[in-house]
């Protein structure tokens, strides 16, 4: 059921057509479901490249994709209905992959000691995140979100640490198939068909815009390149996930490690749910945050166990909800059933995969880009000075520097600071709050 578009008591009109806890008929909900799970770009990244990457067979890296698809479904379902209740989607988070990957090269079991350190410090995260009485260790953090420098940068150093999986894996590797022209081409087509749609297609257009996008994008692929289907009908029907399915092993060093990549990826989701909440008019008080991040650390104490990655909620599924303005919670909710469901059944992931990597992302490109630019807005309600000046231009500056160090200083340095400065949350992030706390105490 659709409802007028809702003016806050303050504040600019609500870019949402349907309300956060408006539902909507099963057949529309089943569309945005879908088109959610085609927007979680690095749930057909993430765990293929961390599987080729450690030659693991094929049943195995079926099991990361089904682990997954499980983890983040029952991770949005907490958020949409039983926690934060709030439109949100929690994908695998890139820092989450890049500290597994980087750990688990480490030595000759790298995988059973990063998934049993990573497992450790999901429970130390977990721990401080239980809800009391409305509040958690980490509700502490909440009150700075509030402060729109703050909320502002963090949403923006958020986009810069998964930039790289948009434009670059838009045009590919020299030798990759479609590299350069048909790749972005057919990248084009579809981020044109989504913003055609957008803008001037009616209701039922605009709700199913992104996958039309993604289905025209692949055809026009698929004429100059032909998709596989190999894989999908070599793969199994069901996966069982199993616990601990690379061994178990800890480390103090390596549980530290993750446990400071959880943190920014708790702090940048509390940033985004602030983001849905004010686009929906919806307050959320510290303690319904902390319930947020709750749920955000069960995903990760599962992932540790089967063998998946920590959850963050997701940018592009955000811009989603900014592009079809439909808002309501039970359209994720239908998302977070539909991935457990997707995530058992192994010939259906792969299925997922067949879209051309290209062709989202360049969909994500485009949706990124609409979540970028919400930092933005956000910063225009600071009031600026040279102390704010300082604080966001040195945080940022810290975060975006980090991506370009040479690899042979990389190599110099110790792991912890390696995925330090190669995280832009965390390093710009704590830049950014550490300069702020000594800076600007008084916002």
């Amino acid at each position: 059921m659709a409802s007028q578009t809702v003016v806050g008591p303050s504040g600019p009109e609500s870019p949402f057509a349907v309300g956060i806890n408006e539902p909507l008929p099963a057949p529309q909900l089943l569309l945005l479901g879908l088109q959610n799970v085609f927007g979680m770009t690095g749930m057909f990244v993430f765990p293929g490249l961390l599987g080729r990457s450690f030659n693991l067979p094929a049943d195995q890296i079926a099991h990361l994709y089904g682990v997954t698809f499980i983890v983040c479904g029952i991770a949005t379902i907490l958020q949409s209905v039983l926690l934060l209740r709030l439109p949100v989607v929690q994908g695998p988070y890139a820092g989450s992959f890049a500290a597994l990957l980087a750990v688990g090269h480490l030595e000759a079991n790298g995988l059973g000691a990063a998934y049993g350190s990573f497992f450790v410090a999901s429970l130390i995260w977990c721990a401080l995140t239980v809800p009391i009485r409305g509040h958690s260790a980490i509700g502490f953090f909440a009150r700075f979100l509030r402060t729109p420098i703050i909320a502002g940068m963090t949403v923006m150093l958020i986009m810069l640490q998964i930039a790289n999986v948009a434009l670059p894996n838009w045009i590919g590797l020299p030798n990759s198939p479609g590299f350069p022209l048909i790749n972005l081409v057919a990248g084009a087509v579809a981020v044109a068909v989504i913003i055609v749609l957008t803008l001037w297609g009616s209701a039922g257009l605009r709700r199913g815009a992104i996958l039309i996008g993604l289905a025209l994008g692949t055809l026009l692929y698929a004429v100059f390149r032909p998709v596989a289907l190999g894989a999908v009908a070599g793969a199994p029907w069901l996966v069982v996930p199993r616990a601990f399915p690379f061994g178990f092993d800890v480390r103090a060093d390596l549980v530290l490690i993750f446990l400071l990549t959880l943190i920014p990826a708790g702090m940048g989701s509390m940033a985004l749910y602030q983001t849905v909440a004010e686009w929906g008019r919806e307050p959320v008080s510290p303690g319904r945050m902390s319930e947020g991040i709750f749920g955000v650390a069960i995903g990760s104490v599962i992932a540790g166990i089967f063998g998946g990655f920590s959850t963050i909620v997701y940018p592009d599924n955000i811009g989603m909800l900014r592009a079809t303005r439909v808002g309501t919670r039970y359209a994720t909710l239908a998302a977070g059933i539909l991935l457990i469901v997707l995530g058992g059944c192994i010939k259906f992931d792969m299925l997922l995969v067949v879209v051309p990597l290209p062709v989202l992302s360049a969909a994500a490109t485009l949706l990124f880009g609409i979540v970028f630019m919400h930092g933005v807005h956000i910063l225009a309600r600071v009031e600026w000075d040279d102390r704010r000046l300082i604080v966001a231009g040195l945080a940022f500056l810290v975060g975006l520097g980090g991506l370009f160090i040479t690899p042979e200083a990389l190599q110099s340095m110790p792991l912890f600071v390696r995925l330090f400065l190669q995280q832009p949350v965390i390093s710009g992030g704590l830049t950014l709050v550490v300069l702020h706390s000594l800076l600007c105490p008084v916002d």
